[in-house]
């Protein structure tokens, strides 16, 4: 039997300080945000006798911004002289994890300017925290690249589209998703070979795309903006979607719903001489833990069981746990604890996989006001912002604590699609930037106030051609910090670890 590697001890090194100083734009920054109406009250304790205003006063409330922060504000981006060298920034952020999966991140960052793009979301944290905010907060996804979009399975079986990874998710600026989405359509779009126009155009589409439904939203009711749901199966009736783009959509919905537990199982697990199931060690991607920590990890699910609803915190109790492994995971994930756990309920032809991983401290967090203390568990601050940003989330998404560290657990796999955005060119790719534009809107229409964020975005597409400058200057900026990151690795300052493609 191979070696297990993995524990879940707690290091007896002490994590260095990493927390960025804040300069004086940051300190503005956080006064302004502390003074705004919005707040982490917004998702607090219910006030049934709190004054409403009615949508037109609000939206009008959002126009009135625009004086003191105009769309041309958004349109420049240009590095401050006292920005801190972006290596230096990603190397921070390996601070805690897991140092032999370290060189592993650097590899998957370095392979283009996408890929960093993903993985340096604390880099463009530190930048966006240098760049105008009309003050108006809402629960941010904190990572809303456009490759953070995919398809999902309902618990009724449908496939939905929607976002997805809330590691980062925060109260914060609603222009910080939507300059991110932004960013990552222009980079996205350079490395299928989009001419400057071409890439232009895909960004002015996406934030139309989040103007359009941020004002439709704006005057609906509030349940029924939280009954929303984007089918993935059905033709939207208020838009026209091209025949290329449907196509594609409906080739992943198919992909979607054959990626289920059943199909799963046999790619990462198989039986054992005993009869049962165990998972296949194919390091550094899945490999075994040790008796200890497979002990801690199945403990950890009976905290994680108590944060699910009464209804399902029953059915969990008809799924055991047969074998638990480490699986890497994403880009920018590299090196956090990730474990997966594999259960049965009614038989071995009924599997379940939960996915039980560590989340980390938001990157966007040191730049805005602090957390109330109950949100300062960073496995319930993610749980709480999915079911906020998601229309329809995962009925076994809840939270735990293991050796100190808060994780959270979720269902993996299980009907998920992502779009094959670096395979897609015209229509597809615009059509699914608009999509991805319009599905950020509805997130932050859950939690903030879509009426004034709609006044504020304004009617026409000044706001639409503002973040196209900044996208393709900050496209700029992120060719130039991929440079730099190979620069680093090639020199020797930076180890990475290139996988080889099969």
């Amino acid at each position: 039997m191979t070696k297990p590697t993995h524990t879940l001890r707690p290091s007896t090194k002490r994590a260095p300080d990493v927390s960025p100083r804040l300069d004086t734009a940051q300190r503005a920054l956080i006064a302004t945000l502390e003074s705004s109406r919005e707040g982490w009250q917004t998702i607090g304790r219910y006030e049934a006798d709190r004054p409403q205003e009615p949508p037109a006063r609000r939206f009008a409330s959002g126009q009135k911004l625009l004086g003191r922060v105009p769309h041309a504000a958004h349109a420049e981006w240009t590095a401050p002289k006292h920005r801190p060298n972006p290596v230096d920034t990603v190397l921070a952020g390996n601070a805690g994890r897991q140092e032999r999966f370290v060189p592993l991140r650097m590899g998957r960052m370095a392979v283009s300017p996408f890929a960093f793009l993903r993985g340096a979301a604390a880099v463009m944290a530190w930048d966006l925290s240098h760049t105008p905010v009309s003050g108006i907060q809402v629960m941010i996804d904190g990572d809303a690249h456009i490759n953070n979009f995919g398809l999902f399975g309902t618990p009724q079986r449908d496939v939905i589209a929607d976002l997805n990874d809330f590691d980062e998710a925060t109260l914060g600026p609603w222009e910080w998703d939507l300059k991110r989405l932004a960013a990552s359509v222009n980079v996205a779009a350079r490395e299928n070979g989009f001419s400057r126009r071409e890439r232009r155009d895909a960004v002015r589409t996406a934030v139309g795309g989040y103007r359009f439904n941020i004002g439709r939203l704006c005057n609906r009711g509030v349940l029924d903006v939280w009954s929303l749901f984007g089918y993935a199966e059905r033709r939207p009736t208020f838009l026209k979607v091209p025949n290329q783009a449907w196509a594609v959509i409906q080739k992943t919905v198919a992909k979607a719903k054959r990626t289920t537990n059943e199909t799963l199982l046999p790619k990462v697990a198989h039986r054992s001489n005993d009869g049962g199931w165990r998972f296949q060690d194919a390091p550094p991607i899945l490999t075994r833990v040790d008796d200890e920590t497979r002990q801690k990890l199945v403990a950890s699910l009976v905290e994680y069981a108590e944060t699910l609803s009464p209804a399902y915190r029953f059915m969990l109790r008809r799924y055991a746990v047969a074998d638990v492994a480490h699986r890497v995971v994403g880009v920018g994930s590299v090196g956090t604890r990730a474990y997966l756990a594999l259960c049965f309920g009614n038989g071995d032809t009924d599997p379940l996989f939960l996915q039980i991983k560590e989340a980390l401290a938001p990157v966007h967090g040191a730049y805005l006001p602090p957390m109330p203390a109950r949100e300062r568990h960073d496995g319930r601050r993610v749980v709480v912002a999915q079911r906020l940003l998601q229309a329809l989330g995962d009925p076994l998404l809840g939270y735990t604590t293991i050796d100190g560290r808060p994780y959270f657990v979720r269902q993996m796999k299980n009907m998920k699609a992502s779009m094959p955005v670096s395979l897609m060119t015209g229509e597809p790719f615009n059509f699914w930037a608009y999509s991805c534009g319009g599905l950020l809107a509805r997130a932050h229409a859950r939690s903030g106030d879509a009426a004034r964020i709609a006044g504020y975005c304004g009617d026409d597409d000044t706001l639409d051609r503002a973040l196209a400058d900044f996208a393709e200057a900050y496209g700029d900026q992120t060719e130039a910090d991929h440079v730099e990151l190979v620069k680093a690795i090639k020199s020797g300052r930076v180890k990475a670890l290139v996988e080889e493609v099969s």
